[in-house]
């Protein structure tokens, strides 16, 4: 039996969803932004554990830490997301999920470090978005 023409306008194109070069670039492209977040935050931890007055002190505010104490939630969350974004690129499959939790425990650390450095913050905040994004749209056999 004859196959049926395809309707006007249709265009069969050889890659299929999981072979789509977006979806794998943009996995790649929140690997990299995964180890980008990562050194970002390692550069704030550190900046907040050797000297208490880089940033801003404030007096009423309801998550206020040391900022000693900010500095090692940075220095510890960059590290781990350096590593996954590394494994990410790697194509380790474990890595995406763990990607995706990792990058919204980040976007809330820095939501309450918001009153401290704000550009830094949102900064972060978006590049943890966008890493969320990529790795929950793409499909699951994105290869890099």
């Amino acid at each position: 039996m004859a196959q049926p023409a395809p309707a006007p306008g249709y265009r069969r194109t050889s890659a299929t969803l999981d072979e789509n070069p977006w979806a794998a670039g943009g996995v790649m492209f929140a690997g990299v932004l995964l180890m980008v977040d990562g050194v970002m935050g390692v550069i704030k931890g550190i900046s907040g554990i050797a000297s208490d007055d880089v940033y801003a002190r404030l007096s009423n505010y309801t998550f206020k830490f040391d900022v000693t104490g900010w500095g090692w939630i940075h220095l510890a969350l960059g590290v781990i997301l350096a590593l996954v974004g590394w494994s990410i690129l790697r194509g380790a499959g474990w890595a995406r999920a763990t990607g995706v939790v990792l990058a919204a425990l980040n976007m809330i650390a820095n939501f309450l470090w918001l009153p401290y450095q704000p550009i830094w913050a949102i900064i972060s905040i978006a590049i943890d978005g966008f890493v969320i994004w990529a790795l929950c749209t793409a499909p699951s056999k994105a290869v890099i």
